[in-house]
């Protein structure tokens, strides 16, 4: 393959990756000498160890960022996403956020970028064992195919651990623009982490967001079954917000500001 045909379908890509398309029988070896002249140029960008970013032609090198997303899959080919970076590639994040998070086989140290930081975790311990593809779905992202947790579990795995969502205001905001959401799977993923918070605060989303998901009042009252038996924080440290009686939660204040829309 021509190094630029190479280019022009790996914005970011691997030593492996190149070598293996422009020069198998050369090795790492050939493959850096076919690099060198675009590296000279400015035309390739070195990231991270191994790892190159294909400089866009009316980009300089110095003020040019790579998608951190696309060097997290090149780093990590089996992650999966999750957390914001699941709601910037589910196509509802409302706010951009430097900050990408993928799920891993095992953990390894963050990423730091310029201006951007990838964080490799390991997955969750209830889904460690078996079922680490519940509620994860292949999107395409420049030509590569990634993996990255649904709405279902993007949205329980945000009110888990809101700091990684960028907020509690910003994972409702985004939530609340899923096209849909599949109940039976939702319910899945909350049986899976069983805990009483994320039960009441599932409930309350779909209640504050009832007419757009279609959600049945017999759901919502399966989920208030399974709320804390006393009033407890959503984030337990942080203190101030407003509770909502029927799941014995208290939420931030900015997350009630948010309305249903009259029409989806």
């Amino acid at each position: 393959m021509k190094t630029l045909d190479f280019f022009a379908g790996h914005s970011v890509f691997s030593l492996d990756e190149a070598t293996e398309a422009l020069a198998p029988d050369g090795g790492h070896y050939g493959t850096l000498n076919r690099l060198k002249y675009h590296l000279r140029t400015g035309r390739l960008k070195p990231v991270s160890r191994g790892i190159y970013a294909v400089v866009p032609l009316a980009a300089s090198i110095d003020q040019f960022q790579p998608d951190p997303i696309l060097v997290a899959a090149v780093v990590q080919p089996e992650g999966v996403f999750s957390h914001h970076s699941a709601l910037e590639l589910l196509g509802v994040a409302h706010s951009m956020w430097r900050q990408c998070t993928l799920y891993v086989a095992q953990r390894r140290r963050p990423l730091v970028l310029k201006g951007a930081a990838v964080s490799f975790m390991e997955h969750p311990a209830c889904v460690r064992s078996r079922g680490r593809q519940l509620g994860v779905r292949k999107i395409e992202r420049q030509g590569r195919l990634l993996l990255a947790t649904g709405p279902e579990r993007t949205l329980v795995e945000g009110f888990h651990r809101p700091s990684l969502a960028g907020g509690a205001e910003e994972l409702v905001r985004s939530a609340s623009g899923f096209t849909t959401l599949d109940l039976d799977l939702l319910e899945k993923v909350l049986k899976r982490y069983d805990i009483a918070n994320l039960w009441a605060a599932t409930g309350w989303f779909l209640e504050r967001f009832q007419k757009t998901f279609h959600v049945p009042e017999k759901v919502l009252s399966g989920m208030e079954k399974r709320r804390p038996r006393s009033k407890q924080y959503l984030e337990r440290d942080r203190r101030g917000g407003i509770l909502a009686k029927r799941w014995n939660l208290i939420l931030p204040k900015e997350v009630f500001d948010l309305e249903e829309p009259d029409e989806r």
